[in-house]
């Protein structure tokens, strides 16, 4: 198994996974799609900053979909529902346990989401 990349999670969460919301994703490609997630959103950030044209805010919109689906594949990956995600709007500790629900290890064999990406020979983490 060879280990998973910022350009393959990348790659993987923009077009091969844009809008899947069933099935798992490993620890690695929720986290490097995050850092894609941070980057664009600095990026498009710096440039309405720059340009003083808030309309550019739409340039976000591709982004937020598969940051959507990854987050439920990796919850579905540690053997929780999509909706877990819920548990972010909560003020103060709500991030804190979506954070804590994100670092948390894979169910390592068979759940009710789909095998294990690390059994099946996916990239992984």
């Amino acid at each position: 198994m060879t280990r998973m990349s910022f350009a393959d999670a990348a790659r993987v969460c923009l077009t091969a996974k844009y809008a899947t919301f069933s099935g798992r994703a490993r620890r690695a490609e929720y986290w490097w799609f995050s850092l894609v997630y941070v980057i664009a959103t600095g990026a498009v950030a710096g440039i309405i900053l720059v340009t003083e044209t808030p309309l550019l805010g739409v340039l976000l919109l591709p982004f937020i979909v598969p940051m959507l689906s990854v987050s439920v594949r990796r919850l579905h990956d540690t053997g929780k529902s999509g909706r877990r995600m819920l548990i972010a709007l909560i003020p103060i500790a709500g991030p804190v346990m979506y954070l804590v629900g994100m670092t948390a290890d894979s169910v390592p064999t068979t759940n009710e989401y789909g095998p294990s990406p690390k059994a099946v020979g996916h990239l992984v983490g």
